[in-house]
């Protein structure tokens, strides 16, 4: 595995308020997010190839964290992690990564993504 950033995601019914603290507060940079309403529908706050993602709670959106890790070949260390006796469910592409998912002992869950092949 080659980690190339770390990514840390909540979705939280306090998301908005997270973002203004995050942004307005602390002052981190803010990537733009296209949308069509006037509604928060998230942020995302980068650092090189990390960031934090701040989400609304929503339908296909529960309550919760995540850890990702940007990867250069999740299929490999998916199958590192297999070899290594862990369970990754996967694959999933979605938004130009390929995505597998695994639930770190404390029961937090994890992901490793890299970008789908093309």
């Amino acid at each position: 595995m080659q980690g190339l950033g770390f990514r840390f995601c909540s979705v939280t019914r306090e998301a908005e308020a997270l973002a203004k603290f995050l942004g307005e507060g602390l002052g981190l940079p803010e990537r733009e997010m296209p949308t069509d309403s006037d509604a928060f529908s998230g942020a995302v706050f980068p650092a090189g190839e990390s960031w934090i993602e701040i989400w609304p709670e929503g339908p296909e959106m529960p309550v919760g964290i995540m850890w990702q890790i940007v990867d250069d070949a999740a299929d490999a260390s998916a199958e590192q992690a297999r070899k290594n006796g862990l369970a990754p469910d996967g694959p999933t592409d979605a938004y130009g990564d390929r995505i597998y998912f695994l639930k770190a002992p404390s029961g937090l869950p994890v992901s490793l993504q890299s970008k789908a092949a093309t």
